[in-house]
């Protein structure tokens, strides 16, 4: 069950709103509410593999007390070591099992050994995600910066709460300990999560469900049928739908988040305006950069053991954050070129270039991590090379085939400009100009500013909302099939 699904929209999330806020002076129950709700949640997609969160967060919950016990008459290595190898195991077991017996067997073939033969282990939703947020607890723990959850039922919720458990932001239990036990919703912050809900509703349905179609159909060409037009095309479509399709995610999460109460950190702050891959990486998923500079990078050495270590450090960061967002070399190599790059950065050469004119160094940013997201989305390096080949204007295609005509339309084009501004910072700045140039003209309690800003929210917002369900509604995932152009 996805947050843009019409099951989560007109069934599960209106339900769970009524029983969450039926219960507004029983605090205790509210938890046990969203604690069944988010299992639900999670079992509607997975079924019997919600027992491995189970065994997850009973698990950790014993070890957040056993390693603060240890930590009383001990430095409790022992205990954490223990813990963060028991999640990274789990994580190996069920993410790269495969990958690994593949690649094995790949080698064992190369000396002319029998393969490993073992049955397709699956892979849970959002184990990723989970795994993370029990291992920064106990590490928060460790660290002493929080006590451990005495509450088992508290540590489920904060491990298994729906709105960031699939596709996070990656929550840390240290920012989150005391809204376990203590938050409230008024009528301003419920408005305020609605809103935040309805724009990551619209960059999901309304803008990367409509360029993601032309992207998909471009990526399923054959190599040999590539020109370099439909190839720069599909990359700027793949470009602008990963962006909105998961920021757009993490904004229905932080709208959520609101709704009940919950206050999570932001995780995207318009990565494509960068001027280096350094502020890219600062920019974009900004839950799991931090995670990793604060639970990897900095207890590696940082950049505190010399440039050489830095160095190391940076590519090993790099490398573990490709293979997370998957079990591929594709990742693994989407991961080192970013590596590659923001070690480069701390040379001379490219301390100019993303120093100097800002064009310049806006045009390196974007075409760097353009050509790396070949790599995350193609299906495997061969396509990868033959896809980057086409774009260099190496490709086999005669444009007979496969030409632009028959991926752009009216409706795309319009979709694309409104996601290449939307992906800037245009609106708020344009919001921010006209109220440093427009002082507010006061009609009573109420500024005139607020009162269009209320009636813009009142239009656009359920417009945008309704669009959305209409098309989730009729199957198209097309909203635009209900205008002609």
């Amino acid at each position: 069950m996805v947050f843009s699904s019409a099951s989560f929209l007109f069934y599960f999330l209106p339900v769970v709103l009524a029983l969450y806020f039926s219960c507004v002076t029983f605090g205790r129950l509210r938890n046990w509410i969203l604690l069944a709700a988010s299992l639900f949640f999670y079992t509607w997609g997975e079924g019997e593999y919600v027992v491995i969160m189970l065994l997850s967060i009973v698990a950790n919950y014993l070890f957040g007390i056993w390693v603060h016990k240890a930590h009383e008459r001990s430095d409790a290595k022992r205990q954490v070591g223990v813990a963060i190898a028991f999640n990274l195991l789990l994580l190996v077991i069920f993410k790269y099992t495969n990958f690994i017996v593949a690649n094995l067997n790949t080698l064992l073939g190369e000396f002319g050994l029998p393969a490993i033969t073992i049955g397709q282990v699956h892979l849970p939703i959002g184990i990723s995600f989970f795994t993370f947020h029990c291992i920064s607890y106990i590490m928060d723990i460790y660290r002493r910066q929080t006590p451990p959850q005495m509450s088992l039922p508290n540590t489920a919720l904060y491990i298994s709460l729906f709105p960031q458990l699939v596709a996070g932001p990656i929550i840390r239990y240290k920012d989150i300990a005391a809204q376990l036990t203590h938050r409230s919703v008024g009528i301003e912050r419920f408005s305020k999560g609605i809103n935040r809900f309805v724009i990551g509703l619209g960059k999901k349905v309304l803008i990367a469900n409509v360029v993601g179609l032309p992207a998909d159909k471009i990526f399923a060409i054959p190599a040999e049928h590539l020109t370099t037009p439909v190839a720069w095309f599909g990359l700027l479509c793949y470009t602008l739908q990963i962006y909105f399709d998961f920021s757009g995610y993490s904004d229905m999460a932080i709208g959520l988040g609101h709704m009940f109460g919950f206050k999570f950190m932001e995780n995207f702050n318009y990565p494509y305006v960068s001027r280096s891959i350094q502020e890219f990486w600062r920019r974009w998923h900004i839950s799991l950069s931090t995670w990793f500079r604060d639970y990897l990078y900095i207890p590696l050495g940082g950049n505190r053991a010399g440039q050489a270590r830095m160095y190391f450090n940076l590519v090993m960061v790099f490398f573990l954050c490709g293979l997370w967002h998957g079990a591929s070399w594709n990742f693994v190599i989407w991961g080192m070129f970013h590596g590659l790059f923001s070690v480069l950065e701390r040379f001379s050469l490219f301390k100019r270039l993303t120093q100097g004119p800002r064009l310049l160094a806006h045009a390196y940013t974007l075409l760097v991590v353009m050509v790396a997201w070949v790599f995350f989305r193609a299906e495997n390096l061969p396509v990868a090379l033959a896809y980057l080949k086409a774009m260099a204007g190496f490709g086999q295609g005669s444009g007979v085939e496969w030409h632009m005509g028959l991926f752009l339309n009216p409706k795309v084009a319009i979709v694309l400009a409104a996601a290449v501004i939307g992906s800037t910072p245009i609106v708020p700045w344009v919001k921010s100009l006209r109220e440093r140039l427009l002082s507010p003209v006061r009609l009573g309690p109420v500024a005139l500013d607020d009162g269009v800003e209320a009636v813009v929210c009142l239009l656009v917002m359920p417009a945008v909302f309704i669009l959305c369900a209409m098309s989730l509604a009729s199957g198209t995932h097309n909203p635009f099939i209900y205008f002609q152009f």
